[in-house]
């Protein structure tokens, strides 16, 4: 193996994103357009590289959750439309005219103020209306008890100054799931969205653009495709659902072996000697820890894979560094590579092992880690998140 001493670094597989579009734009209507997802630095991805990539493959949308996520992406050259689909105070609606954002409207109230605003700045504030058909988060409630009060906002919102209202859309908060009651609930929620859209046609309110397919729904529900569907984390080839389509996984997590010692038998390994060696053990020791990502729950549990066969962690993962045990692996030492998580070695399952989602390990890849982006096996940008 190579032995060259790098530290940790992510990988970003743009030919595995390109895959990833193809096959999730051939499951929906050709009609239907696709929004790619970006928010949160396209999950720990890194959002300027990932819209590029999706802007050249021909998205139609992108989706963040800040003004600031927005700014970046034009500051970039990136010209796709972008909805904001989170919370923005009224008090930024200059700030998004300005950089031809879409933000998502979820009460008449939020509604007013982002109408007073667009008309103090001079200009029109392009919006989609949030619908709450099962989420219970952010829109205008649609089930049967606040249904016909949500009607009656909508109607009055849409004539609101200052707004230019484009879309509707909702999010289903079980598609990902195949339970009977799951399935039941998704079917419910989308017969909520029609529903309101349909009593809104038949009051003089219609939009260009309704969404909303989620990763789940795109999977699941492919006749939900509408004018727009939005996959999320199944773009980058993460989650259960991802294998069904055979996706790719875009990042791969990578260290290097710092430097490999020979311990005996019973020798306790890291904070809180939680590991102790059964044998004469190599131990080998790795620059990445908590700081980077790598989550501390993970400790004893999850194992690097090496082109040998896989490590197991060895003891409490630190701040910035980790043990492995080695010593199965003679041909490893030095220098050598590692995967932590990426195609040899499932996020999906570091994710159960501790007890959240793959989400959230990506997104948690901090911002010291570079991240190398390649296509046609070559390396063709690299970004360190670090402040300048």
């Amino acid at each position: 193996m190579e032995s060259t001493l790098k530290r940790t670094w992510a990988e970003i597989d743009l030919d595995a994103l390109a895959h990833n579009y193809r096959a999730l734009r051939a499951q929906m209507e050709p009609r239907s357009r696709f929004l790619g997802v970006v928010k949160a630095d396209a999950y720990g991805h890194g959002a300027i590289q990932i819209s590029r990539t999706l802007e050249e493959l021909g998205a139609a949308y992108l989706a963040i959750s800040s003004i600031d996520e927005a700014r970046e992406l034009r500051l970039a050259g990136v010209h796709l439309p972008i909805l904001q689909l989170g919370l923005t105070p009224s008090d930024q609606t200059a700030a998004v005219i300005e950089n031809s954002v879409t933000q998502a409207v979820w009460s008449e109230a939020s509604a007013m103020a982002f109408s007073q605003e667009a008309i103090r700045a001079g200009g029109r504030m392009k919006v989609h209306i949030k619908l709450d058909t099962g989420m219970s988060r952010l829109g205008f409630q649609c089930d049967e008890s606040h249904f016909e009060q949500s009607l009656e906002a909508i109607c009055r919102v849409c004539r609101l100054p200052g707004l230019d209202v484009e879309g509707a859309f909702t999010h289903f908060s079980v598609s990902d799931e195949d339970s009977e009651s799951s399935r039941d609930y998704t079917l419910l929620q989308h017969e909520r969205f029609e529903t309101m859209l349909r009593r809104l046609a038949e009051r003089g309110v219609t939009f260009s653009v309704c969404h909303c397919a989620n990763s789940g729904a795109t999977v699941s529900y492919t006749q939900f495709a509408h004018d727009m569907f939005r996959p999320g984390i199944i773009t980058y080839g993460i989650g259960d659902q991802a294998q069904l389509l055979g996706l790719k996984p875009v990042m791969t997590l990578k260290s290097v072996i710092g430097v490999v010692k020979d311990y005996d038998p019973d020798t306790t390994v890291s904070y809180g000697r939680t590991f102790r060696t059964g044998r004469p053990s190599r131990i080998g020791v790795l620059p990445i820890g908590y700081a980077d990502g790598f989550h501390r729950v993970l400790s004893n549990q999850w194992q690097v894979w090496t082109p040998y066969g896989t490590a197991p962690v060895a003891g409490r993962i630190c701040m910035d560094m980790c043990m492995i045990d080695l010593t199965g692996l003679p041909q490893v030492g030095e220098g050598d590579e590692v995967e932590i998580f990426g195609p040899h070695n499932s996020v999906n399952e570091a994710a159960k092992l501790a007890g959240t989602i793959s989400y959230e390990l990506t997104c948690a890849v901090s911002k010291r880690v570079p991240r190398i982006y390649k296509k046609d096996g070559q390396e063709t940008a690299r970004e360190l998140l670090l402040r300048g």
